[in-house]
């Protein structure tokens, strides 16, 4: 028989388990109210009278952040955000595709130091713009990407143009949120512009469901049934829905700080630094290479050039970087980047990185002293286990450490034998293109005469943005931008297709400049509908189009190796009465006016200070510069 002391324990157990079953109830209650929002709707106030909306929120973020354009494809998903910005004096400037929406972004974000950003609807007007993201992303540009969505209750409900949007940008941005409720819209935004700009730039995205941006009355009448429904159920669902009304708009119109979040921008220690002016100062052969992240704020691009100056190393200019030092400087070397590399006994990487543009590192001399600067770790340090190794490794911010370097180095001088070999080099080089300007070609004008005359006409003001293969590639040897940020190529990505969403931003952001843009024929096939948001935005722009009929940079490789030009001919097209077409000013140049090559690119001038875009069709002969070869 069981004595007492031995079933106490049993008989202990039901009021412990119905404690730990009530505690479990109470919690799963708690956190169903908590996840309906009904705690917070007992502290703020639903405003079901205002007729404000999520999209004025959205644009006072936007204008506290200085955002001075908007780029779009208009959609009723994003309606009221683009509203509010207009009457908050943002410009809204709507393009032909999605993708030069966020082209045109890009390149506000590369030229002014600040976020781009570009709105478009939900599903396909997002997927339009992925190349874009990805280019910006490559190419380390702070872009804020906001896209529409389906209303909060009806996602994965078979909503029109309702997709998983977030699974599709996180690979792509820095920063990804969905916005649930109207009051989340100016934290979410806040966050979402200091993360593009903080530590390695890059895009951000940020999506807006309908029913956070359209007003409460609108959202009532959408969600809300007209009269309460019959029977348990019906009443359950009617209150579950008048809930998720309240939630959304609960405490949406309380102040809130709208302006800019402190940014986190890496610097290089002293120490870093100290090791790095020790290593320069012993070099007999120094060379600076300097890529895209020395042009990120807070470094002005005055500053930086009078750092380079100071320093006194010849260098070699890429990406953003291209037109620091301006047109001709004796310390800017443009050719032969390879040889110089093998020959420097200390090489400053200061923004650019070891990849495909480097040969993967292979070009540096593995006895030369490797200082690489960059702001993101990965970039740094690419291919470092393989084909090079850093003498210093400093992750930080190019620009303040070019000044602080500089300022460590004050007072040091190289001997100049050193730059004046690099600048003979250069000489040498550009000798040979002046040999290829003035070999004949069977029909057509020759590229690189067209371009060394492009070079002659340029004025000091021109922006130059490059959108192509083989005539860009030519040009980017003979064309020199006249000062910073005054070219804009895609990046390493190598994208098609970005030039007249580059055109676009860089004329809104600078309207002085007269933007250039080179384009290959077969890249400008997806600018050319972009003309008409030119004309009907009045922004002249002139693109000059090197015609020759086919993707030559494709063909010279794919024709001796596998015996075929298949997919790679198009047609001498008539571009600039496409352009007409549109509404544009056309222009041509063959071998009917060759020796008005000059004449006509004035002419083009003109009609762009006349404020007419403009496109100059130039039918040209295939260059190849490897053997010096040009054929029609």
């Amino acid at each position: 028989m069981e004595t007492p002391a031995a079933a106490a324990p049993a008989g202990g157990f039901f009021p412990s388990f119905l404690l730990l079953a009530f505690g479990t109830l109470v919690a799963a209650v708690l956190g169903t109210a908590h996840r309906l929002g009904l705690f917070y709707q007992l502290m703020h106030k639903v405003d079901k009278t205002s007729i404000r909306h999520g999209g004025e929120s959205v644009a006072a973020v936007l204008r506290a952040h200085g955002v001075r354009f908007v780029f779009t494809l208009v959609g009723g998903h994003i309606s009221p955000l683009l509203v509010a910005c207009e009457k908050l004096g943002i410009r809204v400037v709507d393009t032909r595709h999605e993708v030069t929406a966020v082209f045109a972004a890009d390149a506000v974000a590369r030229l002014t130091g600040t976020v781009g950003v570009a709105a478009v609807t939900a599903g396909p007007g997002l997927t339009n713009t992925v190349t874009a993201v990805k280019n910006a992303q490559v190419a380390q540009s702070p872009v804020l990407l906001l896209g529409g969505a389906a209303s909060t209750l009806l996602q994965k409900r078979g909503a029109l143009q309702a997709i998983d949007q977030m699974s599709l940008f996180r690979p792509l941005c820095k920063f990804c949120a969905s916005v649930r409720t109207v009051r989340d819209i100016v934290p979410t935004l806040r966050a979402a512009m200091a993360a593009a700009q903080s530590g390695t730039p890059g895009p951000v995205f940020v999506e807006l469901p309908l029913d956070v941006l359209y007003p409460y009355f609108m959202v009532e009448k959408e969600m809300i049934p007209a009269t309460l429904p019959k029977g348990l159920m019906g009443r359950v669902v009617f209150w579950y829905l008048q809930n998720c009304l309240a939630n959304l708009f609960v405490g949406a119109w309380e102040p809130r700080p709208e302006g800019p979040l402190p940014l986190d921008i890496p610097q290089a220690s002293p120490q870093q630094v100290q090791r790095c002016v020790e290593i320069l100062s012993r070099a007999k052969r120094p060379l600076l290479v300097l890529g895209s992240q020395a042009l990120l704020p807070p470094t002005p691009a005055s500053k930086l050039r009078a750092a380079v100056e100071t320093l006194g190393v010849p260098c070699f200019l890429g990406g953003m970087s291209r037109g620091l030092l301006g047109r001709n400087h004796p310390l800017h070397i443009r050719q032969n980047r390879s040889a110089a590399l093998k020959k420097a006994d200390v090489v400053v990487l200061a923004g650019a990185v070891c990849d495909f543009r480097l040969s993967y590192g292979r070009v540096l001399n593995r006895k030369s002293k490797i200082i690489i600067v960059n702001r993101n770790r990965d970039d740094m340090l690419l291919n470092s286990d393989i084909f090079w190794k850093p003498q210093e490794a400093v992750q930080g911010d190019v620009g303040s450490f070019m000044l602080k370097l500089a300022e460590g180095l004050q007072g040091q001088v190289w001997a100049s034998d050193w730059a004046e070999e690099l600048r003979k080099a250069d000489q040498q080089k550009e000798q040979t293109y002046r040999d290829k300007a003035v070999m004949p070609v069977s029909q057509h004008l020759n590229p690189v005469q067209v371009l060394q005359q492009v070079e002659e006409t340029l004025p000091d003001n021109a922006l130059l943005v490059v959108d192509g293969g083989d005539f860009v590639a030519t040009a980017a040897y003979l064309v020199q931008p006249r000062g910073p940020l005054r070219w804009l190529d895609p990046g390493a990505f190598g994208t098609l297709g970005v030039g007249a969403g580059f055109a676009l931003g860089a004329k809104l952001c600078q309207p002085d400049a007269e933007v250039w843009c080179l384009f290959g024929d077969g890249a400008f096939g997806y600018s050319l509908i972009e003309f008409d948001t030119f004309v009907r935005h009045k922004i002249p722009v002139m693109a000059l189009i090197g015609n020759d009929a086919g993707w030559t940079q494709i063909s010279r490789e794919q024709v001796p190796r596998l015996g075929s030009d298949v997919a790679c001919s198009l047609a001498y097209t008539d571009y600039h009465k496409a352009a007409i077409g549109l509404g544009a000013q056309g222009l041509m140049l063959s071998r009917d006016n060759e020796d008005q090559v000059v004449k006509v690119l004035r002419e083009g001038q003109q009609l762009c200070r006349e404020g007419h875009p403009v496109v100059v069709n130039i039918l040209i002969g295939r260059t190849d510069f490897r053997d010096g070869s040009i054929s029609v």
